[in-house]
């Protein structure tokens, strides 16, 4: 059975790939910050799987994360770097330090530390493919969300260098999801984001597509099929 372990998995399109990946077949490993929210998604997905609470920045709880997920389930084929946030809309002269910091850490501090905790027994088995999301906002940029785009420029280049420095039949790609109704689209498009796919539609598409991700991908900075 394959194992896809997924970051941010209780809400958005983390939660949507994660029941369509055990509907697929998958062993689904994951994990969120909210406790409530990561019970249902274990209770709802079932026997097999494995969704635990972490916090992607703190590095004691992804080692405890890590070590629990290696010990049972086992090292990742595909290990999908999720968890993200986004600043308030507001020019970068009045984002508030702490409020920068906690995007820096969360976007590109935990992909380090998620990274740092698998890839070495992703490495040992000698295959598997990591996806790192990245953002139309990583490959362009707009006012008001400097803080996120500057996450997801350097989630661009932080995925190039690792994809370099992997073995052969190992994979790091950069992903942009494109644009879809979430949470985090409305904090910064308000009412249109409705006009955009929400995760459920999205994952339908998306899901088979990295399903087919491998070694050949390595290195690549991908946009997920519309």
């Amino acid at each position: 059975m394959k194992h896809v372990l997924i970051t941010g998995c209780t809400r958005g399109l983390g939660l949507a790939m994660a029941r369509l990946f055990a509907q697929r077949g998958w062993r689904v490993s994951g994990c969120g910050t909210n406790a409530s929210a990561v019970e249902s998604l274990a209770a709802e997905i079932g026997d097999g799987h494995r969704i635990c609470r972490c916090d992607v920045t703190s590095r004691e709880e992804v080692e405890s994360l890590c070590d629990d997920i290696l010990a049972g389930p086992g090292a990742p084929d595909l290990l999908l770097n999720n968890a993200a946030l986004i600043n308030r809309n507001a020019p970068l002269w009045e984002v508030e330090p702490d409020d920068f910091s906690r995007v820096m850490d969360v976007n590109l501090k935990g992909v380090h530390l998620v990274c740092r905790g698998f890839l070495p027994a992703m490495i040992a088995r000698g295959q598997g493919v990591v996806v790192n999301f990245s953002s139309g906002w990583g490959r362009s940029t707009s006012p008001e969300v400097a803080p996120y785009c500057c996450t997801k420029w350097g989630i661009e280049g932080l995925t190039q260098a690792l994809s370099q420095e992997l073995p052969g039949g190992l994979a790091a790609v950069a992903l942009n999801p494109g644009i879809i109704d979430t949470d985090m689209l409305r904090s910064t498009f308000g009412a249109s984001a409705s006009e955009f796919p929400d995760p459920a539609r999205w994952a339908i598409k998306v899901v088979p597509f990295l399903e087919q991700l491998g070694a050949k991908d390595n290195g690549q900075a991908l946009t997920a099929p519309a």
